[in-house]
C-alpha cells in the first residue's frame, strides 16, 4: 500500500528519483547490508533521499524481488509523488525530497487487522498482545548499532494456542528512537485492533505485527531474537491409597 505526498515534480527532481530507484534496486542484490540501504542524488530543491528495509527473517533472494518490484511499482502508483512510501509485506520503500535518514517519524500510522476476535478471554488476551509486542519491541530496539533493530516473540496463551510477534526498526535510528517508534505504534493497538487474533501497525520508520500463528520464518531469524518454546502444563498425578493424618 503506497502513502504519498502528491506535490508535481520538476525534471531535475525526477532525474535524482530515477538514479536513487535505480540504486536501491541494485544494492537489494549486496549479502553485506542487512536488509537495508539508503542513498540520495541531486543538490538542494532537486535532491532525493531512499532507502528501503526487507524484514529481518527473510532470505536475500525475497528481499531483493521485493525492492526490485518496489523500485517499479512505486512510480506507477505514485507518478507525481515528491514524498511516497510503499508497503509490502517483505519490504517496504521510501523516498522524499527531504533528509529524514536516522530520523525516527511514528506520525504517519497505517493498520492493518484480522477480522476475526479471538474466542479466548479478550481481556487476557489482549494483555498477552501487549506483552509479546513490547517484549519484542524492547528487544529489537536493543540491537547494536549496525545491526537488524529486527525481534521475535512466542507468548504462551494455553494448551492450544500461543501470540506470535515482531517488531522491526530501519537499522539507521538510535536505540532510543527506536523504542520510542515502537512505543507508538503499540500503543495504536488498543484503538484499532482490540481482542482481534493478528494486526499490523506501521509507521514510516518502525512496525509491529502479531498473529496467533507463526506467520515469520523462523530459520531466518537470529538465534537470540527466538525465545524456547513454552513448556506445557504438567499435571502431576494423585497418589492412590489412603492418607492417615494424625
Amino acid at each position: 500500500m503506497p502513502l504519498t505526498s502528491i506535490i508535481p515534480m520538476n525534471s531535475t527532481y525526477r532525474v535524482n528519483l530515477n538514479l536513487v530507484l535505480s540504486s536501491l534496486a541494485s544494492n537489494a542484490t549486496r549479502n553485506n547490508i542487512n536488509g537495508f540501504y539508503n542513498t540520495s542524488s541531486g543538490q538542494n530543491s532537486g535532491q532525493v533521499y531512499g532507502l528501503f528495509i526487507c524484514r529481518g527473517d527473510l532470505s536475500n533472494t525475497v528481499c531483493q524481488n521485493c525492492v526490485t518490484f518496489a523500485t517499479k511499482d512505486i512510480v506507477q502508483r505514485c507518478p507525481i509523488g515528491i514524498a511516497s512510501i510503499i508497503l509490502y509485506d517483505a519490504c517496504h520503500l521510501r523516498y522524499s525530497n527531504r533528509n529524514f535518514f536516522s530520523q525516527v517519524d511514528q506520525n504517519a500510522v497505517w493498520y492493518m487487522w484480522n477480522t476475526q476476535n479471538t474466542t479466548y478471554e479478550p481481556q487476557r488476551f489482549n494483555s498477552l498482545v501487549a506483552t509479546s509486542v513490547n517484549d519484542s519491541a524492547t528487544q529489537a530496539a536493543s540491537a547494536p548499532s549496525g545491526a537488524k533493530k529486527f525481534a521475535v516473540n512466542q507468548t504462551y496463551i494455553d494448551g492450544f494456542q500461543n501470540i506470535y510477534s515482531l517488531a522491526q526498526c530501519t537499522p539507521d535510528l538510535s536505540s532510543s528512537d527506536c523504542k520510542k517508534c515502537l512505543r507508538a505504534v503499540i500503543g495504536e493497538l488498543p484503538s484499532c485492533c482490540s481482542s482481534k487474533i493478528g494486526a499490523r501497525v506501521f509507521a514510516p520508520s518502525c512496525y509491529i505485527q502479531y498473529e496467533i500463528t507463526e506467520f515469520y520464518n523462523a530459520t531466518g531469524v537470529p538465534a537470540e531474537s527466538v525465545p524456547p518454546p513454552p513448556l506445557p502444563p504438567v499435571t502431576l498425578p494423585v497418589p492412590k491409597g489412603k492418607v492417615s493424618v494424625q
